[in-house]
């Protein structure tokens, strides 16, 4: 593996809104009934983390100053 793959702060943001998403989803599918609105609202936000990711890209946050 390259130094400093995937250790930039563009990725570590983009990981931990996705799985900020799939905590909320998982949430929902645990209510007894299913909260398919928080499930829609979980996967929307995990979906948002690639246009995050690359906004965070062209702005320079996908460097490592080690």
């Amino acid at each position: 593996m390259a130094a400093g793959h995937g250790n930039t702060p563009a990725a570590w943001t983009a990981v931990a809104v996705a799985m900020l998403g799939f905590v909320v989803g998982s949430v929902a599918l645990l209510q007894v009934p299913a909260q398919e609105t928080l499930l829609w609202i979980g996967i929307i936000i995990a979906v948002a983390a690639l246009p995050l990711f690359l906004v965070l890209n062209k702005l320079g946050f996908n460097s490592s100053d080690h």
